[in-house]
């Protein structure tokens, strides 16, 4: 299974609780509706391991793919074009990861 990570800090000009409010009202239910979806999370960092509270990431999405040629063609449709495009007026400069585990 392919987990695609996706690194960001909000916007400075983003009120937190907008970004929150959005996330689980239209993020997350339509990621997870996804063809190709088996599951999603959004995260937000708390602190470091070590007790440190500065984190280089403010919040990580999780997304887990079985059916990757599902997946692409679903992100691509122009209501999936739209809920990214109100992600990227959030997120600053997001990474997305692709990931495979090694066993």
């Amino acid at each position: 299974m392919t987990t695609i990570v996706v690194l960001f800090n909000l916007k400075p000009e983003t009120v937190l609780e907008d970004y929150e409010s959005w996330a689980q009202t239209v993020d997350i239910p339509n990621v997870r509706r996804l063809p190709g979806v088996s599951g999603f999370q959004v995260l937000a960092a708390r602190g470091l391991l070590n007790g440190d509270p500065e984190v280089p990431y403010s919040h990580v999405e999780l997304i887990e793919v079985d059916d990757m040629e599902a997946f692409r063609g679903a992100v691509g449709t122009p209501e999936m074009q739209a809920v990214a495009a109100q992600f990227q007026a959030y997120a600053l400069n997001p990474v997305f990861m692709v990931t495979e585990p090694l066993a």
